[in-house]
C-alpha cells in the first residue's frame, strides 16, 4: 500500500529513487533559471517586506514563504530534473536463483500450505508471470541447495530433503559458477534457517565488492502460531554405572501459554524418566531439570521427548538425543583421615557394593604411625600421605578428614591443589576438629581450591564453636544429582525435611564467586544458615566442601529404620559426582558427540606423563571403528597450540555409531588409552529454528545491495533487478518534473495563499 501511494505521487517506485542519480537538463544554463527565479521572487519579497497598516509582520512572513515556495517549485520544474538509472540490456546478462531444497520447505505454516507449494507455483515447469519477466531481461540460471549446490534444470527435481541449510556455500558456488559472465546478481529463495557452521561475513564482503547483489525471499512465518520445541540439552558426556544423571533442558513455546506438556526420557526405546512440565506464558522459556539413573553400560543414546500437542506447526523439533558413555569402570579415591572417628567406618560401609567406588583408606592413628584399609600393594602408601604427584595423582578423587594443615609440608599442599587444578581430581573436604580454617588452613595453597571462604571460620575460637544444625536443601541443591535421596523431585525434598540434626565445628558461611552451594543447616542459637555442601569448579577438577563430622547419624540415628537407605544413598552419588568426568592420562573428546551422515569429525586427545605434565612428544593415533566394523588408522598430530594436545579428523560416511580409540606411547613404551563414541545420523536440524528468519535475509540484502522480499512483495522483483550497475548496463534518464506531486504541491500552496488572503480580509 504505502508503495502504491509513493508511486501515485511521486510516478516511479522507491527503489528508481535508491538507485538512481538526480541530474538536471535544463534547455538554458542552470545559473539563467536560477537568476530568472530569483528576479520573479523579487516582487514578492519586496511587497511583502514593505509595512502595510492591514498586514502584520506574522502575516507578510507566511505569505511571502508561501509565494517563494510556489516560485520555487515553478524554478525546479524548469531546471528539468531528471533521474539517471543504470539499468541492464536485456538478454545480454545473467541472473542465478538458488532455491532452497531443505526440509524446512515441507514446513505447512502459511495457509496450511508447505512452503515448497510457492516454489513449484512460482517457478514450476508450467512457468509463471514472475519468470517470464526475468526471462525477458535476464539469462537464468537455477541451483539447488541444502548441505550442498547443484546446477538445476528443472524445478522437478528438487525434492526438498536436505539435511542442512548452508547459505555460505550456496552463495559463494553460484558466485564463482557465474564469475565468467555478466553477472547482474543472485536471488535467494529460502526461510533463511541457516544452521551450517560457515559464516556468512566472508562470503557477503566479496559479494560486495563485486557488486553482485543478492535479493531475497524469505518463506514461511516468522513466527509459528503454535509449536513446541525443545532448545537445548545440557548432559555429561560421561558418567559412572548406576549413577543419578541430572540433564538441564530448555522448553520453548508459542501459542501454549500455560499449558502442560508431558516430557520423558528414553533410553533405547524404555522410559526412564517423565514428568509433566507447565509451560510459561508467551515468549518465555521454561528451563527444566530431568532426572535418571544411567543402569546400562556402554555409549547410550538417551532421547528427549515433549509430547507432540493439537495444531503444532513442527512436530520434529519435539525431540533431542545426547550421546553419554555409561562407564563401569572403577573409580579409586584415596581418604585420607587424621584421627580416628566412625566416619571412616560408615563411609566404607555406604559404598561396599558400589563396585564403581574403591576407597583406600590411609588413617593417622599416632605420630608417624597410620592404618591402610583396602591398598592394593603393601608398597601402596606405606610412608604415609603420598609425597610425589606420581604416588598422588593415581587415584582419581581425595578425601581429606579432619587433619590440621600443619601435618603436610608446603610442596604436598601445593600438590594436592594441583591434583585438582591439574590432575582433573575430585577433592572433597570434610568437618572436624582439625579442619579448614580451624585446622589452619587459611592461607594455605589449598585454600584456593576449596570452595567455601576460610577468613569467617575462626581459627582461634579455641575449639568453642559447636552446633547441632537441621540441614536442607538450597533452590540450587533441589535439583542437583547428589542430592537426590528418592526418585523424583518432591519426594527427595521431603525426605530431606526428615533426616536427623548434624553436628558442626567449623562455621563456614560464606562461599567465594562462582561456587555453588547445595546444602545449608540451620541452628536454633543461629541467625544465619552455615554451609553444608558447597562445591566449584578448580582447573580441570572440582572441589568440595562438607564440614559436617557426624553424616554417620543419617544411618545410625534412633528415629532411621534400619532399612532405610538414604547415608548409602548420599555416599554414593557424592563421590561418584565427585570423581565424574575425571581422566586418565591420556583422555580423548571428540568435536560433536552427534553429526550428520557425511560431516567431519575433530578428535583431540591429551596426552600426560605419569605426574600429568603434557607430553609433546608422544606417538598418538586413533583408531576409528565405523558403524559397519571396518578399522582405519589415523594418525593424530601435535596442535603446537597447547602442550599434550593432539588433534585429528575423519567423515562420518554412514550413519551410526563410530568408536574411537585412542593410543598414546612414548619411545615404544605404552602411555594409556582413552576411548570416544561418535553418533552419525539424522538430526533433524532442519526443523530447529525454522521460522522464517527475516532480520538474516535483510542483512544478506543490505549488505550486498539487494532488496528484501516476501510472496507478497515478489512481484516487482523483475524490475527491481533491472536496476543495478552490475553487468552489461545502460543508463536511462527519467523526467520528474511533471511528478503529481509537484502539481498538487503548486495547487496547494496557492490555494493555502488565497484562503489565508480571504481569512484576514486581504483578498
Amino acid at each position: 500500500m504505502f508503495e502504491g501511494l509513493f508511486q501515485f505521487l511521486f510516478k516511479y517506485r522507491p527503489v528508481v529513487f535508491e538507485r538512481g542519480e538526480l541530474a538536471f537538463d535544463a534547455p538554458w544554463p542552470i545559473a539563467l533559471v536560477l537568476l530568472a527565479g530569483a528576479a520573479a521572487a523579487l516582487p514578492a519579497v519586496v511587497i511583502y517586506t514593505r509595512p502595510q497598516a492591514r498586514l502584520r509582520t506574522p502575516d507578510r512572513a507566511l505569505l511571502a514563504g508561501l509565494r517563494l515556495a510556489v516560485l520555487g517549485i515553478l524554478v525546479f520544474c524548469l531546471a528539468r530534473p531528471m533521474l539517471v538509472i543504470a539499468t541492464v540490456v536485456p538478454q545480454q546478462n545473467f541472473l542465478g536463483i538458488l532455491i532452497d531444497d531443505s526440509r524446512s520447505m515441507q514446513i505447512a505454516d502459511e495457509g496450511e500450505q508447505p512452503r515448497s507449494e510457492f516454489i513449484h507455483e512460482t517457478f514450476g515447469p508450467e512457468g509463471s508471470e514472475l519468470v517470464a519477466a526475468l526471462g525477458d531481461r535476464f539469462k537464468l540460471r537455477f541451483f539447488r541447495f541444502s548441505e550442498t549446490v547443484q546446477r538445476l534444470g528443472d524445478v522437478g527435481e528438487l525434492t526438498f530433503t536436505g539435511r542442512r541449510t548452508d547459505l555460505a556455500r550456496a552463495l559463494d558456488a553460484a558466485r564463482r559458477e557465474l564469475a565468467a559472465v555478466p553477472l547482474a546478481g543472485l536471488v535467494l529463495i529460502t526461510d533463511g534457517a541457516d544452521n551450517a557452521d560457515a559464516p556468512l561475513t566472508e562470503i557477503l564482503l566479496q559479494l560486495a565488492a563485486g557488486r553482485v547483489p543478492v535479493h531475497t525471499v524469505g518463506l514461511g512465518a516468522q513466527r509459528f502460531a503454535k509449536d513446541i520445541a525443545l532448545e537445548r540439552v545440557a548432559t555429561p558426556r560421561t558418567v559412572l554405572q548406576g549413577s543419578s544423571v541430572a540433564v538441564d533442558l530448555t522448553v520453548a513455546h508459542s501459542g501454549f501459554g500455560g499449558e502442560t506438556v508431558r516430557l520423558t526420557v528414553e533410553d533405547a526405546g524404555r522410559i526412564v524418566s517423565a514428568q509433566d512440565v507447565r509451560l510459561p506464558g508467551e515468549g518465555e522459556t521454561a528451563p527444566v531439570r530431568v532426572h535418571f539413573t544411567a543402569n546400562e553400560v556402554g555409549p547410550r543414546l538417551f532421547r528427549f521427548r515433549a509430547a507432540a500437542q493439537p495444531g503444532e506447526a513442527v512436530s520434529q523439533n519435539n525431540v533431542l538425543e545426547a550421546l553419554v558413555f555409561v562407564d563401569s569402570g572403577e573409580r579409586k579415591i584415596l581418604y585420607f583421615e587424621g584421627e580416628p572417628r566412625f566416619e571412616v567406618k560408615f563411609v566404607r560401609r555406604a559404598i561396599a557394593d558400589d563396585e564403581n567406588l574403591r576407597v583406600v583408606v590411609l588413617q593417622r592413628t599416632a605420630e608417624n604411625k597410620f592404618y591402610r584399609i583396602g591398598v592394593d600393594d603393601p608398597s601402596e602408601l606405606a610412608g604415609g600421605f603420598p609425597k610425589v604427584r606420581e604416588e598422588l595423582f593415581r587415584y582419581d578423587g581425595l578425601i581429606l578428614g579432619s587433619v590440621e594443615a600443619s601435618f603436610f609440608t608446603h610442596d604436598q599442599l601445593g600438590m594436592i591443589t594441583e591434583f585438582v587444578g591439574q590432575r582433573g581430581g575430585g577433592l572433597l573436604a570434610l568437618g572436624g576438629r582439625h579442619a579448614f580454617a580451624r585446622g589452619g588452613y587459611a592461607g594455605t595453597p589449598l585454600a584456593e581450591a576449596l570452595p567455601i571462604v576460610l577468613d569467617s571460620d575462626a581459627s582461634s575460637d579455641g575449639g568453642s564453636f559447636f552446633a547441632e544444625v537441621k540441614v536442607g536443601l538450597t533452590p540450587y541443591g533441589r535439583g542437583h544429582p547428589v542430592t537426590q535421596l528418592a526418585e523424583d523431585v518432591e519426594s527427595s525434598e521431603a525426605r530431606w525435611k526428615e533426616l536427623p540434626e548434624l553436628s558442626m565445628l567449623n562455621p563456614l558461611r560464606e562461599v567465594k564467586p562462582g561456587a555453588s552451594t547445595l546444602l545449608t543447616g540451620r541452628a536454633a542459637d543461629l541467625s544465619d544458615p552455615l554451609v553444608v555442601l558447597a562445591h566449584q569448579r578448580y582447573g580441570r577438577g572440582r572441589a568440595m566442601a562438607f564440614p559436617v563430622q557426624d553424616s554417620w547419624l543419617w544411618q545410625m540415628h534412633a528415629d532411621i529404620p534400619v532399612d532405610d537407605m538414604t547415608h548409602e544413598t548420599f555416599w554414593r552419588q557424592l563421590l561418584r559426582w565427585l570423581v565424574s568426568g575425571v581422566t586418565d592420562r591420556v583422555a580423548v573428546t571428540s568435536s560433536l558427540d552427534r553429526v550428520e551422515r557425511g560431516a567431519p569429525v575433530t578428535i583431540t586427545a591429551e596426552v600426560s606423563d605419569s605426574g600429568y605434565i603434557r607430553l609433546n612428544g608422544a606417538e598418538v593415533v586413533a583408531n576409528v571403528t565405523t558403524p559397519g566394523g571396518l578399522e582405519r588408522e589415523v594418525p593424530m598430530e601435535w596442535t603446537v597450540e597447547r602442550d599434550g594436545e593432539y588433534r585429528a579428523s575423519f567423515l562420518a560416511e554412514e550413519d551410526g555409531l563410530y568408536e574411537v580409540r585412542v593410543q598414546a606411547q612414548q619411545a615404544g613404551v605404552p602411555l594409556g588409552s582413552a576411548e570416544s563414541y561418535v553418533q552419525a545420523g539424522d538430526l533433524q536440524t532442519e526443523y530447529f529454528d525454522a521460522e522464517m528468519r527475516a532480520s538474516l535475509l535483510e542483512r544478506i540484502a543490505d549488505e550486498t545491495g539487494g532488496r528484501f522480499y516476501t510472496p507478497a512483495t515478489i512481484g516487482t522483483l523483475p524490475e527491481d533487478v533491472s536496476f543495478t550497475e552490475s553487468g552489461t548496463t545502460v543508463h536511462e534518464e527519467r523526467d520528474l518534473w511533471d511528478m503529481p506531486v509537484l502539481f498538487l504541491m503548486l495547487v496547494g500552496l496557492i490555494a493555502a495563499e488565497w484562503g489565508y488572503r480571504r481569512q484576514r480580509g486581504l483578498a
